[in-house]
């Protein structure tokens, strides 16, 4: 086994579960090298897990700083100016945060300036454990064979026992392997993760998709799906009693763009379960996931607050008429 998986704490207590799954993130997962500086930012609502992260990065040697910030009310919301600047002089950024980063100007800012950078937006120390033992050597191969196969398609449908049946163009989009394994400079994405994702070309989107999954700020599915309708691009109608109405209000704070077809990914950790932590559940081998808003991370053109995903089970996908997945199996 790997040393630093042993190497004790500073109080020479024996690593716990939770110290385990840290020490992957810095070592394997970031690939943290002995002269690299380390930031994390946390909340109040994921204190424990930011400071576990900070304590096992000193007791491995890493120069590192913990910094606790006020929690965010939606995904996508900008962190203060201070700490968009702060991010830039480190080489490698933790964020494991209530609310989600990973679509913010300042995680993009710092990527573009060459910082490492993870973000676990929503995760729990359940997730955290769990998700942080799966094979990512796996999971990466898979989510860069499914990268490499999406950027030949032009066009994408989706239908589900639910009831989602949508279409879009994908016709010349990068798309993205988020792989768990960020060692480049400037490489992101979440931890736990495991999904390959794009932007499909705006204005495009037609159909209606049925969340039965989970969606993000709302947490599992439980009684009644939540049925989104999609005219060119953007969100025409919701329904689904109480939290559909829950949906619509964070969409229309923001404004008629949160209602974009921002992104279209596929689950693809094995590890990874339905358990409300929109961070796992849409890693979820089996899952597709559709999400309103901000597209600008994945080379589209809408830069708004907000970043909101929905969860699909057993889905079937073509592309460009050849299946891809079938009831949530992939075929390729």
């Amino acid at each position: 086994m790997l040393d630093f998986l042993y190497k004790k704490t500073k109080n020479n207590m024996k690593l716990t579960a939770l110290d385990r799954a840290s020490r992957i993130a810095i070592v394997e997962c970031m690939g943290a090298k002995n002269n690299e500086k380390i930031l994390i930012i946390t909340d109040k609502d994921k204190y424990e897990i930011g400071h576990n992260i900070f304590m096992n990065a000193l007791t491995l040697g890493f120069e590192s700083l913990l910094v606790e910030i006020k929690p965010g009310k939606v995904n996508g919301e900008e962190p203060s100016a201070e700490i968009a600047e702060l991010m830039k002089n480190f080489d490698i950024v933790f964020c494991p945060t209530a609310k989600s980063l990973t679509h913010t100007n300042a995680r993009r800012e710092a990527s573009a300036k060459g910082v490492r950078i993870a973000t676990f937006p929503g995760i729990t120390k359940e997730v955290m454990i769990r998700g942080m033992n799966a094979d990512y050597k796996k999971i990466a191969a898979l989510s860069i064979k499914l990268k490499e196969i999406l950027e030949n398609g032009k066009h994408i449908r989706v239908t589900a026992p639910a009831g989602t049946d949508i279409s879009f163009s994908i016709e010349g989009r990068k798309s993205f392997a988020s792989k768990g394994l960020f060692h480049a400079k400037g490489e992101s994405g979440n931890l736990p993760t495991g999904e390959t994702f794009l932007a499909p070309v705006e204005g495009t989107a037609n159909g209606i998709f049925v969340t039965d999954g989970s969606f993000a700020g709302l947490g599992l599915i439980k009684n009644t799906n939540i049925s989104i309708k999609v005219e060119s691009g953007f969100v025409t109608d919701i329904k689904g009693g109480a939290p559909a109405k829950k949906l619509i209000k964070m969409l229309d704070e923001v404004g008629k763009d949160a209602r974009n077809i921002a992104e279209f990914g596929i689950g693809t950790n094995d590890s990874a379960k339905l358990s409300g932590v929109l961070l796992e559940d849409e890693k979820v081998m089996g899952t597709i996931h559709i999400a309103l808003g901000n597209n600008v991370s994945m080379g589209g053109s809408v830069n708004v607050p907000i970043h909101l995903d929905g969860v699909i089970k057993k889905p079937t996908v073509w592309m460009d008429r050849k299946m891809l997945m079938k009831d949530g199996k992939l075929l390729v």
